[in-house]
């Protein structure tokens, strides 16, 4: 039987917090994150900075990272597509709002947002006014959650490599970290 979507996977005292755009229809007919095998993300993840062991892409992969890395996973609209052109701005003006509740409510260290689509969307119809930068850490808090932007792994994405994506995937860790810090 297959679900309607991705659970969130979701705790008070994440470090960080992964934040897709939306999930892929692969990804909910395998039950976990990133699930398309052209996605890059594990891919990156593995290869960066910021897990010390490499993991296989799955479930058990996912339920590791929550309990051992306080690492969460969440999207910003949660209606599954085929890809981001399906979606509509009444997804984003849902989405939004909840996505913010969310952070409010857990407080990752780190707000990890998957491409400038996510962030930008999020921005506009959670907190109208606000400014975002470009990639990376971002100049906006929310409360004690720092925000980070790395590009999308999508492989609808192919203007950044394996390697920018891991180059980005080891600056976050170097925030996170530093973040992580910063609220002890």
């Amino acid at each position: 039987m297959t679900q309607d979507t991705l659970p969130d996977l979701l705790r008070p005292g994440l470090r960080l917090l992964s934040i897709g755009l939306n999930p892929s229809l692969p990804s909910v007919v395998a039950g976990f994150y990133f699930a398309n095998p052209r996605n890059r993300f594990w891919k990156a993840l593995n290869a960066s900075r910021l897990l010390e062991r490499e993991l296989e892409p799955g479930r058990a992969a996912q339920d590791w990272l929550l309990e051992h890395a306080a690492l969460g996973f969440t999207d910003l609209v949660k209606r599954p597509t085929a890809g981001a052109a399906q979606l509509r701005a009444a997804d984003f003006r849902a989405g939004a709002p909840r996505l913010l509740e969310k952070l409010r409510d857990c407080q990752p260290a780190m707000a990890w947002f998957h491409g400038k689509l996510a962030w930008q969307q999020f921005l506009r119809h959670a907190l109208p006014g606000a400014e975002g930068g470009d990639w990376g850490l971002q100049p906006l808090t929310l409360g004690t959650t720092r925000c980070f932007v790395t590009p999308n792994p999508s492989p609808a994405n192919a203007a950044f490599s394996l390697a920018d994506l891991v180059g980005w995937y080891d600056r976050l860790a170097l925030a996170v970290d530093g973040a992580a810090c910063d609220n002890t």
